[in-house]
């Protein structure tokens, strides 16, 4: 029995050591960057400066719409509103600088062929659907949608995404957004080829986000993330009974894998779980996949939905 715990403990300082190590090597990569308050430079900007302004920065302002729409919403008082709630939370760069510059040093030593992107902030009439946006090298993070879950702004949101719209979740959607730059698009339309697409995604978290709980990561509280652990065998063999791996239907993506209040088993459990269940149930085969195989990173990112579910061995504990 001394030899057995000895033997976990040896086990568990050579893993840790490892990690350590992994740890080292990621926070020697060089990484310098800052970021261009577009929201505050347009705050401060008098109608006289749009046409500088548009000359600065002319993606954000598209050539079909005429200035007088621009000098508008200069002068509007819910803009002018939502500029002072962005300034308060966000009053210095320095925090979100330090987290961008972890997340892209984890970026770089997964991915040799990174650069850092120029970051640019701005306010978006709080569009909570593209909260982070990359386009070519050009990383743009709307800030008034991460003004904290009870926000006044989003009283008229539904809880499942205002609970996500909060300052800690920017750094975990721009890692969902280079995240999905890397993966290969499921080439079935089985629900089992959605599961492993996020199951993926949320596996990069685990390799990008390190010191980031699971829950953060997928956008669950603790007691969500608990009901789910709880739970996952029930869930699988719900799967399994009604044969939904392989099917097509297009029913299926929002009861389980699309942000929704609740997962939809059609059962007495519906109000008690979180949505995205068929996302953690992909996350745990990739997480299987990765532990039971000798595969890189990138072997990962191309792997068949197929190859990962055939050979994770894949089987929750009861």
């Amino acid at each position: 029995m001394k030899y057995i715990v000895l033997t976990f403990a040896v086990l568990f300082v050579v893993s840790c050591e490892t990690k350590s190590e992994t740890e080292k090597q990621i926070e020697a990569i060089p990484m310098d960057i800052s970021i261009i308050r577009f929201d505050k430079i347009f705050a401060e900007a008098s109608v006289d400066e749009l046409p500088k302004l548009k000359s600065e920065f002319p993606v954000f302002f598209p050539e079909q719409y005429p200035d007088s729409i621009w000098r508008q919403k200069m002068q509007d008082t819910l803009q002018k509103q939502l500029e002072a709630e962005v300034l308060k939370k966000f009053p210095e760069n320095e925090p979100l600088e330090e987290e961008l510059e972890a997340l892209f040093r984890h970026i770089k030593y997964y991915v040799s062929s990174f650069s850092p992107p120029q970051i640019v902030t701005t306010t978006s009439d709080v569009d909570y659907r593209n909260k982070v946006i990359l386009a070519n090298k050009t990383l743009v993070i709307s800030l008034d949608n991460y003004l904290g879950s009870d926000h006044y702004f989003y009283e008229d949101i539904h809880l499942y995404i205002s609970k996500n719209m909060k300052e800690d979740q920017i750094v975990q959607d721009v890692a969902a957004t280079y995240a999905k730059r890397l993966i290969s698009p499921p080439r079935q339309r089985s629900l089992l080829a959605q599961m492993i697409y996020f199951g993926k995604e949320l596996y990069i978290k685990d390799l990008w986000l390190p010191e980031t709980s699971d829950a953060h990561k997928i956008g669950y509280t603790e007691e969500e993330m608990q009901w789910v652990h709880d739970n996952e065998a029930d869930m699988w063999r719900y799967f399994i009974e009604n044969e939904l791996l392989y099917s097509t239907d297009a029913k299926l993506p929002p009861r389980f894998i699309n942000p929704a209040p609740f997962s939809k088993f059609y059962l007495e459990i519906d109000n008690e779980s979180p949505g995205m269940a068929g996302r953690f149930l992909g996350w745990q085969i990739v997480k299987s996949y990765m532990e039971n195989n000798d595969v890189t990173f990138d072997q990962l990112m191309i792997a068949s939905t197929e190859e990962i579910f055939t050979k994770s061995k894949y089987k929750p504990k009861k």
